[in-house]
């Protein structure tokens, strides 16, 4: 994704969060102090997007226009986004949206909040898929659809099947697609890892399973932890329990020569390579994402024909 541009110049020390009558720069100001002193980690960042929501301003106005003054309803919303995400209610369920890779996404608590490093996933996947050609996704634990929308999204003539074991994680997944004009190539089916997809085959299978051993779950941040869904987190007490699942039913449905790759996480690299090697997956590789950690597994299935391919 782009990368985010240094802030404007933030008003003197002396600067106080007014809500009567508060410029966009001086809201900006007071709201990084508030998000400061409450320890939030990334404050600038949290502020700006709360403020654009709130005055419904885009950070070009903030920048060209820093004077303006905020109404008192939007005053008033920000003064609620604040309140709320200093009791660490993560922003994107709090302005119920999050940018990832060139969508947005609706988002509730009953997802995982979409993050930047697994769009490292989808590195992978347009260097593989070209624009030009036509081929079908499955995605294991679709969640709030940012893979396969993402994919879909960018590679108009590709289909493909969304599945997971939550309904209300699937009715999310339903909205974004139809949000974004994909609901004609994007399907939903409420399944386990096991999704008893009979004869179906794809040509790609991705995943972003739960990879949190169950004993550090109670060690994340409140955001994570006191907010996203236990179940897109407990990844079983070593973290591998959905790979375990994932692995024999990606190479079952793929077709031969067919692709996939599933977010990791940390240290977790050989030991999901291994299962997907006990499963009969060829062409392995531990991919990192730009921070240089472990972050996907990728291979494929071999092809009809030609047992040996190294490929």
């Amino acid at each position: 994704m782009r990368q985010l541009q240094p802030a404007p110049p933030l008003e003197g020390e002396g600067s106080a969060f007014v809500p009567d009558a508060p410029t966009l720069v001086s809201a900006w100001t007071a709201a990084r102090r508030r998000l400061e002193a409450a320890g939030i980690d990334s404050p600038a960042i949290d502020a700006r997007l709360m403020l654009e929501a709130a005055a419904e301003v885009t950070r070009t106005d903030i920048l060209t226009d820093p004077h303006r003054m905020l109404d008192k309803a939007a005053a008033e919303r920000l003064e609620g986004f604040l309140a709320r995400r200093e009791r660490r209610e993560p922003v994107s369920q709090i302005l119920g949206r999050r940018a990832f890779w060139t969508i947005v996404l609706k988002v509730t608590g009953d997802v995982l909040t979409p993050r930047p490093e697994t769009e490292s996933l989808l590195d992978f996947v347009f260097a593989e898929y070209t624009k030009e050609r036509a081929f079908s996704i499955l995605d294991l634990g679709v969640g709030s659809g940012a893979l396969l929308l993402a994919i879909l999204a960018e590679r108009p003539a590709a289909r493909g099947l969304g599945v997971d074991v939550s309904e209300a994680a699937l009715a999310v997944a339903r909205d974004n697609a139809a949000n974004l004009g994909l609901a004609g190539r994007a399907a939903f089916l409420r399944a386990g890892w096991n999704a008893a997809l009979a004869d179906e085959s794809f040509d790609l299978v991705v995943s972003n399973p739960p990879y949190i051993p169950t004993g550090d779950i109670e060690g994340l941040a409140p955001e994570v932890r006191d907010h996203e869904p236990r179940l897109a987190l407990d990844g079983g007490p070593d973290g591998l329990a959905a790979y375990r699942e994932i692995a024999p039913e990606a190479l079952r449905v793929l077709k031969p020569g067919g692709l996939f790759a599933v977010e990791i996480g940390p240290g977790q690299g050989e030991a999901v390579k291994t299962l997907f090697e006990d499963a009969g997956a060829e062409g392995l590789a531990i991919r990192q994402d730009l921070a240089l950690r472990e972050r996907v597994v990728t291979g494929a299935k071999k092809p009809l024909g030609n047992p040996h391919s190294n490929r």
